[in-house]
């Protein structure tokens, strides 16, 4: 998919992503090894646009596993459609039970989820498997086997192997710790806060109609809040939408005004926005 380190970070750039040295190495790494990428960090820093992006890159199908607490193997694997199953069960009861168990554990009747729609077909495919650390331990099993040898077995099937491999992005905000297993499987990415110049290159990009000079005191006034014992210190998704919100409001500074009544776009949390209205010193930025 990509020819250089360099190559990744442009077409990245083209899509509206900036990565940073370390993200577009990585990147390259695992697209020229073929290995899952396992990326962690804060929430709201790109984990998630870095598979989009990806997937805009290759032209590719972007097939995404939400991970929560509860999922289980028919909403990320396969199940079958029972109802169908005994549609057909239904019209043939003139027939054998292994004439009828023959037809109904058939592709007809499979219902893919995720992770075996990711392993099917030549297309090019980008498997984002995101919150990894909100599923249960068990489901670190299902993941096991598609991300070793990119195969899923199906009991009544066989074993149905990739033709295709697909660019494979598991995202985790480290709210539990993924197993050794898992890990080995994957290259690492940590992706932390940027840099004031790259966020600030983020905020232009994204934002494009803010002036510049305000685009750089956001940047200031988000580092010094990330600086606070905050209880969720602001994300660069909320930098952004910061950004768009000053914009809103037509402010050409940031003065105590602008910054108190706005200050909910960047914090969630009372305690926060009391802390931060009562140490936040824009005079010293």
């Amino acid at each position: 998919m990509f020819t250089s380190v360099t190559d990744v970070s442009a077409r990245l750039a083209e899509t509206g992503y900036l990565a940073s040295p370390a993200v577009a190495t990585t990147v390259f790494l695992a697209d020229r090894l073929g290995k899952p990428l396992l990326v962690e960090g804060p929430a709201g820093v790109g984990k998630t646009e870095l598979a989009k992006a990806v997937a805009e890159i290759a032209g590719a199908e972007l097939i995404r596993l939400q991970c929560y607490e509860g999922v289980d193997e028919s909403r990320a694997l396969y199940e079958w459609n029972h109802a169908k199953q005994l549609l057909r069960i239904s019209a043939g009861r003139d027939e054998t039970w292994d004439a009828t168990r023959t037809d109904i554990f058939s592709e007809e009747f499979l219902l893919p989820r995720p992770l075996l729609s990711a392993i099917r077909g030549d297309d090019p495919k980008v498997l984002l498997i995101d919150e990894t650390d909100k599923a249960d331990v068990e489901v670190e099993g299902l993941l096991l086997e598609v991300l070793s040898d990119f195969q899923v077995t199906v009991p009544e099937l066989g074993t149905i192997t990739a033709t295709r491999r697909p660019f494979v992005v598991l995202t985790s905000n480290a709210s539990r710790e993924l197993s050794e297993a898992l890990r080995r499987r994957c290259l690492f990415l940590h992706i932390g806060f940027p840099d004031a110049e790259l966020e600030r290159r983020i905020v232009r990009l994204k934002v494009p109609e803010l002036d510049a000079a305000l685009a750089e005191s956001v940047v200031r006034v988000v580092g010094a809040l990330r600086a606070m014992d905050l209880r969720k210190v602001p994300s660069v998704a909320e930098t952004i939408d910061w950004a768009r919100t000053l914009l809103a409001l037509g402010a050409e500074t940031l003065d105590e005004t602008v910054v108190r009544d706005s200050l909910g776009v960047l914090l969630k949390h009372q305690e926060d926005v009391l802390k931060a209205s009562a140490k936040l010193d824009l005079d010293a930025m």
